[in-house]
């Protein structure tokens, strides 16, 4: 049973299909999904649309309310569309990772499991979010979910990306580990302050204005976590070159986000689209971070692997 099962992997492998490459691939079109879904949701808080569909899963009991069609109702229900996708997704990428596991690392059954528990989780909370009328704890823990999503998707695709150690990387991984925490924390305090109104409504309420104030402060770690891994990479000239690149990228991403914060501060979120752009700024500099980590992990890992094999031989 085992020969006839490896001799069907090889004999696919040797058609030229690749189960780790096609996965891959499914993966990173859940991430882009999955981006695309908290934009959405984003645009879907700024306008007010949260209650657009009064009831759930079905928008006023039907699949597409075509009569109550309107800018709001669209994009509450299109954000439940996409939801809908997603879900289908993470139970394919499931079934896959199980069908394809002899020609698989065997984290990546697992790891295809918490998306699947992470993304049904989601959909609980997004239809909490309904019938409790947007209750602000549970609208953040809507996002900081779907980011743990992102994330895990985007840890998986670069799992499963060929990559050469080479052994530089160091102790970089656990510096932008440290800036991903750092980010999601602040990421999460955005989504509190969005999901309160407390930029508008922070003058007089103490309460609300230490939440605006915990998101300003911590503006100062996670940026100086993402400069201090940026130089840090710059100084080190012997690193791979998708290392640099991603510590470049989100090196970038921290100064167009600090520049749409500011501009998002100053205009007390009036402005939708600079809210919506914030958002998935912040959210593109957490994935990138999670990228860097795992593949600056790989390289570690790898060349550990490599040393123990020479001893060893």
């Amino acid at each position: 049973m085992a020969h006839s099962s490896l001799s069907m992997v090889q004999s696919t492998q040797a058609a030229g299909f690749n189960p780790v490459t096609y996965l891959r691939r499914w993966v990173w079109k859940m991430a882009v999904a999955t981006l695309i879904l908290m934009a959405i949701g984003s645009a879907t808080r700024v306008m007010n649309a949260g209650l657009a569909c009064p009831d759930w899963p079905l928008c006023y009991g039907q699949l597409v309310p075509s009569q109550q069609m309107n800018l709001q109702v669209f994009l509450e229900w299109f954000h439940r569309l996409d939801a809908s996708l997603i879900g289908l997704m993470a139970i394919g990428l499931v079934a896959l990772a199980i069908r394809w596991r002899r020609s698989l690392a065997m984290w990546v059954p697992w790891a295809a499991g918490l998306v699947l528990f992470l993304v049904i989780f989601q959909g609980v909370l997004g239809g909490l979010t309904v019938t409790q009328l947007l209750r602000f704890d549970i609208v953040t823990a809507h996002l900081g979910t779907a980011l743990l999503v992102f994330c895990t998707l985007l840890a998986m695709g670069m799992g499963l990306l060929p990559y050469q150690a080479k052994g530089t990387a160091g102790k970089l991984s656990w510096l932008s580990g440290a800036a991903a925490a750092l980010v999601y924390g602040q990421s999460l305090l955005g989504g509190l302050v969005g999901s309160r109104w407390a930029a508008h409504q922070c003058f007089g309420l103490a309460e609300l204005c230490n939440v605006v104030n915990a998101h300003l402060l911590g503006i100062v770690p996670a940026s100086l976590s993402v400069i201090v891994l940026a130089v840090w990479v710059w100084r080190t000239p012997a690193l791979d070159g998708v290392l640099r690149s991603q510590a470049n990228a989100a090196f970038g991403l921290l100064l167009l986000q600090l520049v749409l914060g500011l501009a998002t501060f100053r205009l007390h979120l009036q402005v939708q689209t600079l809210t919506v752009c914030h958002q998935a700024v912040g959210a593109a500099l957490l994935g990138t971070l999670v990228c860097f980590t795992v593949l600056a992990l790989r390289d570690c890992s790898l060349t550990e692997e490599t040393l123990k094999a020479s001893a060893n031989s």
